[in-house]
């Protein structure tokens, strides 16, 4: 990889082109800068979850879990930013398969559409959630234009499902429920 940046205000970013990690330079707003700052921004949003006030009995164990995503994330990151190159494994996306199964087993079945909210905790959880969906676009995006491995796209997949869950987990540990859709249908004349 790369050389570890030892001077951050560079000023080779002024006229709005920013270096790879292969050396190429591309526009600020190139499909794969914005994908690598939807992945930055879903990180930085997952270290906020994780000030959060997260209930004791999953605390530890959850901790654990979004430490690992954030260093999968930079992983991404990393990909992303050096074409070509692979740095995310397909163990890694199956690690969230198996966090998923595992949290959704512990779910009440949905019998309506959820709404974000709840606890602050699982209220991050869904923004971290949205945010992972935008990076899935961005990264889908990018795959249409250069060629990118599967791992980025499933990952972000996977992990935009298994955020979801962790919501409604945190709603219910924290004692509290899924805040339900009401669609009330109205009459018609």
């Amino acid at each position: 990889m790369g050389n570890r940046l030892s001077k951050i205000a560079t000023r080779t970013g002024d006229a709005g082109m920013t270096g790879l990690g292969d050396g190429s330079r591309v526009e600020k707003d190139h499909l794969r800068v914005c994908a690598m700052g939807d992945v930055d921004e879903l990180n930085s949003e997952i270290g906020v979850l994780m000030t959060e006030s997260i209930p004791e009995a999953i605390s530890e164990e959850f901790h654990t879990l979004f430490f690992q995503v954030q260093h999968d994330l930079f992983d991404l990151g990393g990909e992303l930013c050096i074409p070509n190159y692979t740095l995310l494994k397909p163990e890694q996306v199956a690690q969230l398969d198996i966090w998923l199964e595992k949290y959704n087993a512990t779910l009440p079945p949905l019998t309506e559409f959820i709404l974000p909210g709840g606890s602050r905790a699982a209220a991050q959880a869904h923004v971290c959630r949205t945010v992972c969906r935008r990076a899935e676009r961005s990264i889908v995006r990018l795959g249409r234009e250069e060629p990118l491995h599967d791992s980025p796209r499933q990952y972000v997949n996977r992990l935009s499902d298994l955020l979801f869950v962790l919501a409604r987990v945190l709603n219910r540990t924290a004692g509290g429920d899924d805040v339900l859709w009401k669609h009330e249908k109205k009459e018609t004349k």
